[in-house]
């Protein structure tokens, strides 16, 4: 797939735990979508691959060390007008526990109460896109 040079391309975690709980974080004030919650991540800088920038940002974001092996791709949702696309990945096993370096919080979230965050409108159907998965008990 050949890439739109003006598109920004981001790349999102859905973290599940044992108990099929999601961490979203909330996002700070005076950032765009401030206070609605989002998977953790951030954009695919010149030169990175989509799992080397995600495994970046968790370390950044989450102060957590996730190993590309661990990340599964699960779905993407994209902007034509605002030129973005957001590509998830879930990961399952990673060491320590998160911590929150650069939200407002964290949170985890059962799989019932997922939708009922308000969230920026591209997140809505990665979380969607998370509760099939689980729905379907990968």
């Amino acid at each position: 797939m050949k890439k739109n040079p003006t598109q920004i391309e981001v790349v999102a975690i859905a973290l599940i735990d044992a108990q099929n709980r999601v961490l979203m974080q909330r996002r700070r004030a005076g950032r765009a979508h401030a206070g609605l919650w989002e998977f953790p991540g951030g954009k695919v800088e010149p030169g990175e691959s989509g799992p080397a920038a995600l495994c970046r940002e968790v370390d950044e974001e989450l102060g957590l060390v996730v190993a590309e092996a661990n990340l599964t791709p699960l779905a993407q949702a994209s902007d034509a007008v605002l030129g973005i696309v957001i590509r998830l990945y879930t990961c399952r096993l990673w060491p320590g526990d998160p911590v929150c370096l650069d939200a407002q919080e964290l949170g985890w979230f059962a799989p019932d109460g997922l939708l009922a965050l308000d969230m920026p409108p591209l997140d809505v159907p990665l979380a969607q896109a998370v509760l099939v998965l689980l729905d379907s008990g990968k």
